[in-house]
Formats: structure tokens, C-alpha cells, sequence
């Protein structure tokens, strides 16, 4: 018998258990392992939809309330203006890539240590075309809503490495 409860007569083995999933709120169990689950995958699959081109489809795991706390300049940090910067950094960067190395989730949250690189084709926030490949570092945090969605970011990004890549900024510089 499951410690704390008593197992009332007449009751069967499945009511018995959800009631104690019910009092387990909040405690690792079967159904939070599920969760998490999904919000690792969740945000695995935006950066799958980035790397497609498929802005549409990050779109749609976004929920409409989404606040982004990074701030980009001449971004909104709405769903729209983040939508927008995966525009930019595409046009940017045809051949751009966001691979997650790792992901860790935890109740509503998840983590992302993402490898970013690509080659610069496109203009990117004044910086004309350099035709260099750069590969930098970032880490991703979103909070998910009830309905599974993303609808908070923080982030941060090695800029300073990545203008040195492009060549805009002088090597050995730190920030």
C-alpha cells in the first residue's frame, strides 16, 4: 500500500492510483515525466521548423501572448517581432542551423544549449553580406503555458564572437 494512504473498501486498483496521483501534485510522477517530455520536444521541434525555413511552423508552437525577454534591437518582444527576427537570421543565413546539443526540461520550463552557424549571404542588421561561416553558442530558456505552447523566452547569444567571425569586430576583443 502506497505511505499516507488508505485504500478504501470497494475501490478499485485504478481509482485507488489516481487518487494518489491526484494528492501527488507537484511530486515527480508519470504523468509530470510526460510533461517535461513534451516541452523538450516541443522546443527541439522549433528549432527543427527554424532550420526547415518553416517560420509558419515555429509559429505555431508559439502561443499568441508570447513575450520575449531578450531584446533584439528593432524587434518587438512579442510573438510578431520574435517571428521577424527568425526571418532576419534566415535571410541572414540561408544554410542557418540551431542545433540543440542538449535540452533540459524541469515543470514548465526547458533549457536549450544551442549551437548556432551559418554563412552570412544576407544582410544582417546593417552588416552587408561577408560571406563568412560562423558557429557561436547560445542558451535558449521558454516557459510553456496549460496548452503546451511557448509563451516566454530568455536568451543569450555569443554576439561578441560572432562579429569577430563576420570579421566586424577585431579578434581578441572580449566582451
Amino acid at each position: 500500500m502506497l505511505r499516507g494512504m488508505r485504500r478504501t473498501t470497494g475501490a478499485s486498483e485504478s481509482q485507488y492510483l489516481r487518487k494518489f496521483m491526484r494528492r501527488s501534485a507537484g511530486r515527480f510522477t508519470r504523468e509530470n515525466e510526460r510533461t517535461t517530455m513534451d516541452y523538450a520536444a516541443t522546443m527541439r521541434n522549433v528549432y527543427k521548423q527554424i532550420n526547415a525555413g518553416d517560420i509558419e511552423g515555429a509559429d505555431a508552437l508559439m502561443a499568441d501572448d508570447f513575450v520575449d525577454h531578450e531584446e533584439i534591437p528593432g524587434f518587438s518582444p512579442t510573438k510578431e517581432g520574435t517571428l521577424q527576427g527568425f526571418q532576419m537570421l534566415r535571410a541572414a543565413f540561408p544554410d542557418l542551423r540551431m542545433d540543440a546539443e542538449d535540452v533540459l526540461a524541469s515543470g514548465d520550463k526547458a533549457v536549450a544549449r544551442v549551437r548556432l552557424t551559418g554563412t552570412q549571404q544576407g544582410e544582417l542588421m546593417g552588416i552587408q553580406p561577408t560571406g563568412k561561416h560562423v558557429d557561436v553558442q547560445l542558451i535558449d530558456i521558454i516557459k510553456f503555458d496549460e496548452a503546451g505552447l511557448a509563451c516566454e523566452h530568455w536568451g543569450v547569444m555569443d554576439v561578441m564572437s560572432m562579429m569577430q567571425q563576420l570579421g566586424v569586430v577585431p579578434a581578441g576583443l572580449t566582451a
